[in-house]
């Protein structure tokens, strides 16, 4: 065994309290009457992770650097195609247009050309370290692609189940990395009850959203890398496009880490969900003042990724904007593609629908007054317009 110095102590319900053994299998809360995320906890030593932090500059740059900080112990577990480490962007001419003062953090740059190789990186590799190598995961579409590659990378076997309007791109990957893939009519939720479904018939780890403690690790580790490229001063906002609401969950819980460690020289950022105006469900939530989500019926957006009706992690998504004292906003479809079309053609950022959405949620803000010209703004764009081409190239005139 290598080990991999990893501090994880625990499993603690992040709604009850509960805590549970991180050496065994476990997906959400068993505890009767609450079902609800788990997250890992670390025994975080304040001397030694300021040493840690010290060393980051002699580590490979890729999202394992922060393995003390992750939950899986023995190297050999670790299963990676070198995710992590995006570049984040100075943006000069968005800057200009918009009147303030903003900077992006480029996901596209991930292997299978989104975020989500982050997390499920991490939750192959200690499911893995758990003993388990059949894998099921119900998608909009990354997701799937994502766990296909990290499980033909582990020798896995994988099963993703999307629904059959998923963009093309995602479904051709995820065949071609081998999983099997049944497309289902219907939603995102439809996917998951049949993921479960057929996990409990085939003895498979689902890896739903959430649903397991994880994914959230993969995700937590952008946290860490905005904080390190910023050279430990965090950005006064940070926006950020949400479906199922891992990545700002994640980011949210690596800050509280960092605090913990004492290594930021600033206050936390304020945490802006954005959500399609077509599937908004935490977006009403936050709105009404609830906690909770409602199901959002009938959601339609060109935006896969955010084609979530509902959130298992709801709470924690509106627990990071409240506790933040930031905000949540809803886009309409062309507003996101003539962001799309703004951020390829002001800064070179060919990005996914969902990132297009970040340029108009900042021109609302910003004329709203909620964010001022002297402040600073990170626009988190998590995926690659080349996995959209089929929905973004009926937006436009090819000749």
């Amino acid at each position: 065994m290598t080990d991999t110095g990893s501090m994880i102590s625990h499993l603690e319900c992040t709604y009850c309290d509960m805590t549970f053994s991180a050496n065994e299998i476990h997906k959400l809360c068993p505890e009767d009457d609450c079902g609800k995320v788990l997250f890992p906890r670390y025994e975080i030593d304040r001397s030694k992770s300021q040493k840690i932090i010290k060393d980051l500059k002699n580590r490979h740059p890729n999202m394992w650097r922060y393995k003390e900080f992750m939950p899986v112990r023995d190297d050999k577990n670790i299963v990676s195609l070198g995710e992590g480490f995006t570049p984040i962007l100075k943006c000069e001419r968005l800057s200009y247009d918009l009147g303030a003062n903003i900077i992006l953090k480029d996901e596209s740059l991930n292997p299978t050309s989104s975020f989500k190789a982050r997390g499920l990186s991490s939750a192959v590799s200690k499911a893995k370290e758990l003993g388990i190598n059949k894998f099921s995961i119900p998608s909009a579409g990354n997701a799937g692609g994502a766990l296909a590659a990290y499980c033909a990378r582990a020798g896995a076997e994988a099963y993703v189940f999307m629904p059959k309007d998923a963009p093309l791109a995602n479904k051709t990957e995820t065949i071609f990395h081998g999983a099997d893939i049944e497309l289902i009519d219907g939603y995102i939720n439809d996917a998951g009850a049949r993921s479960l479904e057929v996990s409990k018939q085939k003895n498979l780890f689902d890896v739903s959203t959430l649903k397991e403690p994880y994914r959230v690790e993969g995700k937590k580790t952008m946290g860490y890398e905005i904080a390190e490229q910023l050279n430990w001063d965090l950005p006064d906002n940070i926006i950020y496009p949400t479906g199922g609401g891992t990545g700002i969950i994640g980011i949210w819980k690596a800050f509280q880490e960092l605090k913990e460690i004492g290594v930021l020289n600033s206050k936390l950022p304020r945490m802006i969900c954005v959500q399609a105006e077509g599937c908004s469900p935490v977006v009403d939530a936050y709105i009404e003042g609830k906690r909770h989500a409602e199901l959002f019926k009938s959601p339609k957006t060109i935006a896969a990724g955010m084609r979530v009706p509902i959130a298992v992690g709801d709470y924690l998504i509106i627990d990071a904007i409240n506790e933040s004292e930031g905000t949540a906003v809803k886009i309409d479809d062309k507003s996101m593609v003539d962001g799309v079309k703004k951020l390829s053609a002001l800064e070179g950022i060919f990005c996914a629908p969902e990132g297009g959405s970040l340029y108009a949620a900042t021109k609302k803000l910003i004329d709203s007054k909620f964010i001022s010209s002297r402040e600073s703004v990170l626009l988190l764009n998590t995926g690659s317009g080349f996995k959209y081409l089929d929905g973004l190239s009926e937006q436009i005139k090819i000749n």
